[in-house]
């Protein structure tokens, strides 16, 4: 390249959505320049789902958009144009096979996101997109009727600019919230950020020797001031120091610290229900200890034991010996048991970062800035945070997409 040379769009991270960016944004003739700070692209891409990549999730695309808690609205241009079924037809063409899980999750049939970061890698190098690793980007900013991009080492220009630098989670990866000081110094505003998809830390954690116990579909409502925050349902897990499990972590963006999460353990809506049909079986099992009768729900035996414990009710008492108020205080623990929340996991436990640049700024059919033309903010520096099972990736190689061809198209 000359010392002036200006690029049809600079690209500010070499994550999967600045990648697939790149790789849209191009007409193949080596006018897309992508600048990623580390030593290589896709560090965070080659730790996702403990290296296997879970790229996306399965189903209708319209059914996606429930899982990135109040901004399904805003994705929503972005994976109609690039849904799931064109992301898995992507790498199939370029000869990576996809499966899908019982879950619904969709891995490369290899398990091992290297094979998708190479592909990524592979389809710049054939468009001719120049990559420049080991720079970090230490200023954008607008010089005339372009962009000049500045590094430690040099200089660049572009008619427009990508900011796909991630968030503020798994620091290690790069991921240090770069984004967010090149979005406030043109003028935009960013929410706050806080780790997303991250275990819950309790306290006074009353089951601490039960790590790895976990539920099927336990549901979750975070309550704030006595006011509900938000809710959801997924199967839990208990740690060493709280909860964790995918219901825990898809529920963390609406969770803070002093928040009071109640927890069903058991699947039943109805509390009446529930409590009519431990009536019956109690009256139908009275010299049955109270401890089997509920371990019978399905809940694991230790758990069931602890639980009793927490509530003062000895576990050998029999059903016929069990008083109103305790089989009251046993459906209250079993269908609303109360967790104050200590803390979120930080930034090296969290799978994603909550808030980011705000999203009324941005156009969700473009993911072109509307207070600065030609600048474009994709993928995790949104503030869009997706559940787990694919939903983030989708979003970042969706908005990538977007991006990418609203770039292509606007010099042809």
């Amino acid at each position: 390249m000359t010392p002036k040379t200006v690029f049809r769009a600079i690209i500010v991270g070499g994550g999967p959505a600045g990648l697939f960016c790149a790789i849209h944004a191009s007409s193949g003739y080596g006018d897309i320049l992508l600048i990623e700070k580390n030593p290589g692209p896709g560090r965070k891409l080659l730790i996702t789902g403990s290296g296997q990549c879970n790229i996306t999730h399965g189903g209708a695309i319209r059914d996606f958009l429930s899982h990135y808690g109040e901004h399904g609205r805003f994705i929503t241009p972005a994976l109609l144009n690039f849904p799931n079924s064109s992301l898995t037809l992507f790498f199939k063409e370029r000869g990576l096979e996809t499966l899908e899980t019982e879950g619904g999750k969709i891995f490369p049939v290899s398990w091992k996101s290297q094979d998708v970061l190479s592909v990524l890698v592979k389809e710049c190098q054939s468009k001719g997109t120049w990559l420049i690793f080991n720079e970090p980007v230490t200023c954008i900013c607008r010089e005339d009727d372009v962009f000049r991009v500045e590094t430690g080492s040099g200089r660049y220009y572009g008619r427009n600019v990508v900011i796909a630098t991630g968030g503020i989670t798994y620091p290690e990866t790069g991921s240090t919230g770069d984004g967010y000081r090149f979005a406030r110094s043109c003028g935009h505003t960013v929410t706050e950020t806080a780790p997303a998809l991250t275990p819950v830390i309790i306290e006074e954690f009353p089951f601490a020797d039960l790590p790895g116990i976990s539920f099927r579909q336990a549901s979750i409502t975070v309550r704030r001031g006595g006011a509900v925050a938000g809710s959801g349902t997924g199967d839990l897990l208990f740690t060493h120091r709280g909860l964790s499990g995918p219901g825990v972590l898809d529920c963390s963006r609406y969770i803070r610290a002093g928040d009071v999460l109640n927890v069903s353990f058991v699947p039943v809506s109805d509390r009446a229900r529930l409590e009519t049909d431990l009536m019956k079986m109690m009256n139908e099992n009275p010299v049955s200890r109270i401890a089997g009768i509920i371990t019978s729900l399905g809940l694991p035996e230790r758990f069931v034991s602890s639980l009793l414990a927490v509530t003062g009710i000895p576990a050998a008492v029999t059903c016929s010996h069990i008083s109103r108020q305790q089989r009251k205080d046993i459906i209250g623990a079993l269908m609303a048991f109360p967790f104050t929340v200590q803390s979120l996991g930080g930034p090296r436990e969290a799978m994603v970062t909550r808030g980011g640049v705000h999203l009324p700024e941005i156009n969700p059919k473009t993911m072109e800035s509307r207070l600065v033309p030609g600048m474009f903010f994709i993928g995790e520096v949104l503030d869009i945070d997706g559940d787990t099972g694919g939903y983030n990736l989708q979003a970042a190689f969706s908005t990538g997409y977007l991006a990418g061809i609203t770039i292509r198209d606007s010099d042809t």
